[in-house]
């Protein structure tokens, strides 16, 4: 098991409980996510960082 650390930039949603879902979606494509955090966000281009630690599996 390997863990890694990654930024993702998520387009802001409607709500709170949409933006968990896409933010949890987007980490899970890099791994299984350990721990996360909004780190920053742009208002004007509805953007926000997010910054994780996820785990992958090695072959």
């Amino acid at each position: 098991m390997t863990t890694h650390f990654i930024t993702a930039e998520i387009d802001l949603q409607e709500t709170p409980a949409e933006l968990l879902e896409v933010i949890e979606t987007e980490l899970k494509k890099q791994g299984e996510p350990l721990r996360w955090a909004v780190t920053s966000v742009d208002t004007d281009e509805q953007k926000a960082t997010v910054e994780a630690v996820v785990t992958t599996v090695q072959s």
